[in-house]
């Protein structure tokens, strides 16, 4: 007989609650969702902000104040200078050359930090740099070129 430990347990298993199957089901005919109404319709759940009893809503009650920088913010991939170890020295490093490596994952814009250390000259071109990575590139005897 196989002990199970109690780190070893699992949770039993729930099923989803499966409506419109038949009366037999408890679950039929409405569905479980009552008789006529907004909630009984589909897409009849509304948040409890539009409850408020005639009252203006909240919401629309206070005014529009500040201003976001959102739309326009620049969001970059970091990627530390450790993670350049993988090239040989005297070699350009482009963004083309990180993503056939795998350092980088995403479109997004890579920028270079300091983290780590790098012991041969790289001349790398990427869309940003921290002062830290910009300082130990060029201490290695490498160089830094910012491209778009």
């Amino acid at each position: 007989m196989d002990i199970k430990k109690v780190n070893e347990l699992a949770p039993p298993r729930t099923h989803r609650k499966r409506v419109g199957c038949g009366l037999g089901s408890g679950h039929g005919k409405t569905s479980t969702r009552g008789h006529k109404g907004q909630k009984a319709r589909t897409g009849g759940a509304k948040p409890a902000e539009y409850f408020e009893g005639g009252t203006m809503p909240h919401f629309r009650r206070l005014p529009k104040r500040g201003f976001s920088n959102y739309p326009h913010k620049t969001t970059y991939e970091p990627i530390n200078l450790s993670s350049l170890k993988v090239f040989d020295a005297n070699t350009v490093v482009t963004r083309e050359m990180l993503v056939e490596a795998h350092i980088v994952r995403t479109n997004l814009p890579v920028k270079i930090l300091g983290g780590g250390e790098i012991d041969r000259a790289l001349t790398v071109h990427v869309a940003a740099f921290s002062e830290t990575a910009r300082a130990k590139i060029e201490k290695a005897g490498g160089k830094v070129e910012v491209t778009k």
